[in-house]
């Protein structure tokens, strides 16, 4: 899922998102569309699939991880969470049932529930309070859920989200919990927050263990394309991160050759396409040497040009890797093409 955190997909038209990239679905974050443009302007917009002209699907983050980084800024109660707000510095309180109000005023299909991303590493009983809190405000956040409609007419679902730092117990029991609730899917908070890949990929094949199988999973703000398939082989089915965004914007390409960054000196006469396999739509129209010659210069078309080739090419990976599942050769193909994406060009 395209993160498009403000409202955009940063340097990303909607026309390349529809047309292009064909994203089905992508994401907003409630804590910076609250702070702005704010509430009040979203709803007069009648939400913001209108404000944004978007008519996919939208999945809002709750703001939680955004809240909880701001540790200085931020006291944590149990009826939620005071924060000072990085734009002008005014005191904000988020619970889990405004959380849900705000998501309900965005007006995103899939809303998440208001959690503590606990930070890595961390004691373990830091991470059993962090986890118990976060299920006490689920069951606050669902009763609200369950209490209200949506506002704009269309379908919304709620999605808890397990904690447990990289404890074994903690994840599976925060897994029983969330799996208990019955919910149309169930999100992994907590994770790719500094822990090494093989303390992930073990809290991931406990948690799978336990959440049901016939509800999507949703492993939050993952990762390089190594981590998304060595994830969808634990069972994950749902991804979002900005570095493909935020990477291409810095000349960090991803192909399926390797990795390539831009600007280095040895792409400077490469007149070959970013990916020579062609898995992105700029691929047949810009040569390496011409986006290193964009992005050295700082030219705006640059970041864009990363960017969408970035999108489409982690959107190319996952659409590979489901038609390697219903083959049935989705691990020959995985180990097979993990080394390639490993090696640095």
């Amino acid at each position: 899922m395209p993160v498009g955190t403000a409202g955009t997909v940063k340097g990303v038209h909607k026309r390349e998102l529809e047309q292009d990239l064909d994203a089905a679905i992508i994401l907003g974050n409630t804590y910076h569309l609250y702070l702005r443009p704010g509430l009040e302007i979203l709803k007069q917009a009648g939400g913001l699939h209108r404000f944004m002209n978007w008519d996919r699907s939208i999945l809002t983050d709750s703001g939680g991880y955004q809240v909880f980084s701001l540790a200085a800024n931020r006291k944590l109660k149990e009826e939620g969470a005071w924060f000072s707000s990085h734009i002008d510095g005014s005191k904000h309180i988020f619970t889990p049932e405004n959380i849900v109000d705000y998501q309900r005023i965005i007006g995103a299909d899939i809303i998440m529930a208001f959690d503590e991303c606990t930070p890595w590493p961390c004691e373990f009983g830091y991470a059993k309070n962090s986890m118990e809190l976060t299920h006490r405000w689920l069951n606050r956040g669902l009763e609200r859920f369950g209490s209200t409609e949506p506002l704009y007419g269309t379908h919304q679902d709620f999605f808890p989200i397990v904690q447990g730092s990289v404890f074994h117990d903690l994840r599976q029991a925060s897994a029983a919990f969330v799996a208990e609730k019955g919910a149309a899917g169930n999100a992994i908070g907590g994770l790719s927050v500094g822990e090494p890949a093989e303390e992930m990929y073990a809290m991931l094949d406990i948690v799978n263990s336990v959440l049901p199988q016939d509800r999507p999973r949703y492993l939050m703000g993952v990762g390089t394309p190594v981590n998304i398939l060595e994830s969808i082989s634990l069972g994950v089915d749902m991804f979002d991160c900005v570095m493909p965004t935020r990477n291409g914007r810095n000349g960090m390409l991803f192909t399926s050759e390797g990795i390539i960054n831009i600007k280095n000196r040895k792409w400077i006469n490469d007149y070959s396409p970013i990916d020579n396999n062609g898995h992105s739509f700029v691929d047949s129209q810009y040569s390496r040497a011409y986006l290193r010659h964009l992005i050295v210069s700082g030219e705006m078309l640059g970041a864009q040009i990363a960017s969408i080739h970035n999108l489409e090419f982690y959107l190319w990976l996952v659409r590979k890797a489901f038609e390697e599942i219903r083959s049935g050769t989705f691990t020959a193909w995985k180990e097979k093409i993990i080394p390639a994406l490993e090696t640095r060009l």
